[in-house]
């Protein structure tokens, strides 16, 4: 089963889960431009990861047989802060042309501020100035009304459905995201979002249409293989073969395509892979023999 990995933190993994998720199957991963933990001072912060997401990490994850996309955005949790906001918007705009870049994400509500929603709009504006989908973050605190108010704001905004892709969804949003026309993410990550068992059975009521899921995995407790462990799930639970496809290669591929920068084409015969390969003076041998 080939899997598309449509939305997975990389900058926080090492290349052991690299490895790891190349042998389950992961043909191919999605990065969102996100929050590391430690907030960022400088406007120059955001470029130097920028850079790392467009350059090292792309790199790297060839490595391992693995191609490797990403999101430009200023996330939510950030957008509160004055020092950086409107200089990490203007890199957004800049970024987001560039070869790789799929999307903007991760964009949205985290305490649902008015500094959350004004930068949340600009980055719409930005993704339709460039014929790009945006993928949405919602809040994990006062999830049903973050989520009425992030549908509000995307109206609004007048961007394409197609264009939408509102991230971890559960049981209680589904119903309220469904007949939108936008696509729905979930996250399967232990504890806080969704588990494989409660997603087969949102697959059995809701179907399989413009649904994607994800790990999510970053620097929290998180697991970069839930998603080829759900695919083991759908299995068990009798669900069809191409049903399972359809989630986590064809949907995932396809909601990204319209950025002109991800094809199913992309994913053809392995070239091999030359780990002396070096990326600005370094490679993952780090000495090693390969």
């Amino acid at each position: 089963m080939r899997i598309f990995e449509p939305h997975i933190h990389m900058f926080s993994r090492t290349t052991d889960d690299y490895e790891n998720m190349a042998l389950a199957g992961i043909k191919g991963v999605c990065e969102p431009a996100f929050w590391l933990g430690q907030p960022r001072t400088t406007v120059g912060a955001f470029k130097d990861y920028y850079d790392t997401l467009l350059g090292w990490e792309r790199f790297r994850a060839a490595q391992f047989g693995v191609r490797h996309y990403c999101t430009m955005g200023l996330n939510p949790k950030e957008a509160n802060d004055d020092r950086v906001n409107d200089g990490a918007v203007e890199l957004v705009r800049e970024y987001c042309t560039r070869e790789g870049v799929i999307a903007i994400g991760e964009i949205g509500y985290d305490d649902m501020t008015a500094k959350e929603e004004k930068y949340f709009q600009i980055q719409i504006q930005i993704a339709i100035d460039h014929g790009l989908p945006i993928l949405i973050h919602t809040p994990h605190r006062d999830k049903e009304q973050g989520v009425r108010r992030t549908l509000d704001v995307v109206r609004e905004s007048g961007i394409a459905p197609d264009m939408v892709l509102v991230d971890h969804n559960n049981e209680m949003t589904t119903p309220i995201v469904k007949d939108t026309g936008y696509w729905l993410g979930y996250s399967i990550y232990p504890n806080t979002k969704m588990t494989p068992q409660r997603m087969v059975e949102i697959f059995r009521r809701f179907g399989t249409d413009q649904m994607i899921i994800n790990s999510a995995a970053d620097w929290g407790i998180s697991d970069p293989l839930l998603v080829p462990k759900t695919v083991q799930v759908m299995r068990k639970s009798g669900m069809d073969e191409a049903e399972i496809e359809k989630v986590v290669w064809r949907n995932p591929i396809s909601f990204f395509s319209p950025s002109g920068q991800i094809s199913f084409a992309d994913f053809g015969d392995n070239e091999g892979i030359d780990r002396t390969r070096l990326h600005q003076g370094n490679s993952v041998l780090r000495g090693q023999t390969p």
